[in-house]
């Protein structure tokens, strides 16, 4: 009964964020028929705002665990959104493992999990354009397949913005392939300039 109530939430609160973010953002998608139907997926974009998140969870056409900084718990609209969409939360500077644990078998047993690879917003200034390898980590670890995201615009109120949707990577070359950090690197390259070919497309 729990599980029912949380999906009839999840219908409502995404239909809320869509219409708000079309409305106010006027944000254009773009790309959706890219987003695999079924089994497991990372959702990996590039982070400007707190709007990020809610709309690629609003957008995206999949149930999906969110992964965020554990302060985001302190925000009410984050944390019942949290609740509802079942987030993971992580703690910054932390050896903590469950938040990684978690996320694998989200993507083991067959679902989508969504993250920054940047690790913050604005991430590709502040780490002088490195990523994390987490994604990578990850999808080498369970099979899951990598769906890029280019979020563009301002994301000031009605102004031209947009939620782009790449290919999902094609990581056939890390097939049957140990997952050590050299593959990682490879994997978390490719993903970062996906990413940015993505985020840099004029609308």
């Amino acid at each position: 009964m729990k599980e029912f109530f949380k999906k009839i939430g999840r219908v409502f609160v995404k239909g809320c964020i869509y219409t708000y973010c079309k409305i106010v953002y006027r944000v254009k998608i773009i790309g959706k028929e890219n987003v695999p139907t079924d089994g497991a997926v990372l959702f990996c974009g590039n982070h400007r705002t707190y709007l990020d998140p809610p709309l690629i969870v609003a957008t995206a056409g999949r149930h999906m665990r969110f992964m965020a900084k554990e302060e985001l718990r302190k925000n009410p609209f984050f944390a019942i959104l949290g609740v509802i969409f079942e987030g993971i939360y992580v703690k910054r500077d932390s050896k903590d493992i469950a938040p990684l644990k978690t996320a694998l078998k989200t993507l083991k047993k067959g679902g989508c999990v969504g993250l920054f690879p940047e690790g913050t917003r604005n991430g590709f200034e502040k780490n002088e354009g490195t990523i994390k390898n987490g994604a990578a980590y990850m999808a080498l670890k369970t099979g899951a397949q990598i769906v890029p995201i280019g979020i563009v615009g301002s994301a000031k109120p009605f102004t031209k913005n947009a939620i782009i949707y790449g290919k999902p990577l094609d990581l056939s070359e890390f097939a049957n392939k140990k997952a050590d950090k050299e593959e990682e690197e490879k994997v978390s390259r490719l993903l970062k300039e996906q990413i940015l070919i993505l985020s840099n497309t004029e609308i």
